[in-house]
């Protein structure tokens, strides 16, 4: 009887401890999109963005253009030539349709390489803000609500974006 006892005893004491450090438990949740999206970064980071997708796009409608000429020329004159001449024609407009989509794929895995060499410090500020916050005030755990991953927080989960624009010296 003696070690049921002590077993309820030990039980209990844990019960009551795991109660007490529940009731310490703070628990924040932030909005990283809506953070992001008030850094003032993040406007010249798109400019520049911009600017470099604005490049490409030139560049493509050079291409595009040399395209159209050579296959409207090749169609108006595709009677006068020899089959040596209409081959070499042939040849010509799918190299060209070649380099056009390889060009295609490199500049979206260029502009893809840009965005992360943009955002990624963006990114970075604000997960260290996030961080520091947590650390200042005590924080267990801070959720990212924008991932849509958390179902639920109570309100007793404090928004920590007040604190995190307050550190980041936002203030819209």
């Amino acid at each position: 009887m003696t070690s049921t006892l002590r077993s309820l005893l030990i039980v209990a004491l844990l019960a009551v401890s795991n109660l007490s450090f529940s009731q310490d438990l703070k628990l924040g949740h932030i909005n990283s999109t809506e953070l992001l999206a008030l850094m003032p970064e993040r406007l010249e980071a798109q400019k520049a963005l911009q600017s470099f997708a604005n490049e490409l796009e030139e560049q493509l409608a050079v291409m595009n253009t040399e395209m159209e000429t050579k296959y409207g020329d090749y169609i108006k004159n595709e009677q006068t030539y020899n089959n040596a001449v209409k081959q070499a024609r042939q040849r010509e407009i799918q190299d060209l349709q070649m380099r056009i989509q390889e060009f295609q794929q490199m500049a979206q895995e260029n502009y893809q390489t840009k965005e992360a060499e943009l955002f990624q410090p963006i990114i970075d500020k604000a997960n260290k803000a996030v961080q520091e916050v947590g650390k200042e005030q005590g924080f267990f755990y801070i959720f990212d609500i924008s991932a849509g991953s958390v179902v639920y927080f109570s309100e007793k989960s404090i928004n920590v974006l007040p604190l995190v624009k307050t550190k980041l010296g936002i203030t819209e």
